[in-house]
């Protein structure tokens, strides 16, 4: 097979939350405990970070891989979803997996896949697993798809866990209440390897202390404020602007500091090293869509919050950038997966600002009609377009000099933009 034949297989074969939505979503380890024990347990050759969390998981991991790489380690990578192509899910000191592996892979597995039907998770994660293996990576930075438990990637011992921010998202499979998706995605903490919670929340906080108790795990919550002047020093050098980034770098910070004094044998990692690793996250490994400026005139704006917390967050600095800078109207483009929950979403959005209602390529988009009309219900109005990049189109035409253009909503949304 090709690499489009072999992808599309994939693609078309194994079910992806990503497209289906519930129908891929597996509440066991078993598959993937099998389709591992298949290659040879792979991810037991691996020294791994595995990071949960329901914003800022991808962020803590490209921006944790780009110091160790500042370092001088070899680093592996493995995210979701990917925005553009496949092999953005799977890299190497930022280099893309080849496709040649992709497509010999597949074909390895392909009598697994036929006889056991994996989820396209599974499968991309023991891909990841297979491939970090192959290439001896230092250290690997491992992203929890969704919740922690009973995620493909929980079958990996870790050297030190991550939990990031939580909030309300995916409710139908980690629970309706902070504290039941906290415990979903403390479900990746381990007997005795340590773990650091990026944010300071109050409501949830026992939930993890509880967990690393039973699990005799060292905790650590996230940079603390004796330390705010060399936080705000270490911030300035951030190239991710977004304002939630605030609360990842409070735990990157101290990922840093645990796994130094944790493992200081193994791991030497300098201020200038962390400094130079914060400044290159986008270049040493290509991050995309996280407050990421398109055009400067009119100043376009995308990002890729997808759920109430990661909006909230979002708006919130934008209508501070606006009254900052004088702007004068946002125009929001927008789109969702059809099972977020909008009653909770749209309330968030000013009515004072012009939108264009969108869908993406998935059978998981709401369409823009329905979006059109339950925005109504919150006084939010605007035009449906088929799809972002016609959006943006007209968007750019009717905005002045002194608007904002803001694109988001979903992931699949921004993934369309031609010029990402």
């Amino acid at each position: 097979m090709t690499y489009e034949q072999t992808t599309a297989y994939l693609f078309s074969k194994l079910p992806m939350f990503q497209r289906v939505g519930a129908a891929a979503y597996k509440n066991s380890l078993d598959n993937i405990l099998l389709l591992s024990d298949f290659l040879g347990n792979p991810h037991q050759n691996l020294t791994c970070i595995h990071v949960a969390g329901t914003n800022g998981k991808g962020s803590t991991c490209h921006t944790l891989a780009s110091i160790l790489q500042e370092a001088g380690y070899k680093v592996g990578l493995f995210t979701s979803p990917h925005l553009k192509n496949f092999t953005e899910r799977i890299r190497i000191n930022g280099e893309e997996i080849s496709q040649e592996f992709v497509i010999n892979f597949t074909e390895k597995t392909k009598d697994f896949i036929e006889n056991h039907q994996p989820s396209f998770f599974e499968l991309t994660t023991a891909m990841a697993f297979e491939y970090f293996a192959t290439q001896k990576t230092d250290i690997n930075l491992i992203e929890v798809g969704m919740g922690g438990r009973l995620d493909s990637t929980n079958i990996i011992t870790p050297i030190l866990s991550v939990i990031t921010t939580i909030g309300y998202d995916h409710q139908q499979f980690l629970g309706n209440t902070l504290p039941e998706i906290a415990g979903e995605k403390a479900g990746i903490i381990k007997p005795n390897i340590p773990v650091v919670i990026s944010d300071n929340q109050p409501e949830i906080e026992n939930v993890f202390i509880e967990k690393a108790k039973k699990e005799n795990a060292p905790i650590f919550f996230g940079f603390l404020n004796e330390n705010e002047e060399k936080f705000e020093l270490f911030l300035k050098y951030f190239v991710l602007k977004g304002n939630y980034q605030r609360k990842n770098l409070k735990g990157i910070l101290k990922a840093i500091q645990v796994l130094t004094e944790n493992y200081k044998e193994n791991y030497k990692i300098s201020e200038e090293n962390i400094i130079k690793g914060l400044q290159n996250v986008i270049k040493n490994t290509h991050l995309k869509g996280r407050w990421q400026i398109l055009n400067e005139n009119p100043l376009t704006i995308c990002d890729t919050a997808h759920n109430q917390d990661g909006i909230k967050n979002t708006i919130e600095q934008l209508k501070t950038y606006v009254d900052k800078n004088n702007q004068t109207k946002i125009h929001f483009i927008m789109g969702f997966a059809n099972d977020k929950s909008l009653e909770k979403i749209l309330p968030l959005y000013p009515t004072n600002a012009h939108y264009y209602f969108c869908q993406f390529d998935s059978p998981r988009s709401l369409k823009c009609e329905i979006l059109k009309t339950e925005a109504e219900k919150y006084f939010l109005y605007g035009n449906i377009y088929q799809n972002v990049n016609i959006a943006i189109t007209q968007a750019t035409t009717n905005a002045t000099k002194n608007d904002l253009i803001f694109i988001g909503g979903s992931n699949f949304l921004i993934a369309e933009i031609n010029n990402l």
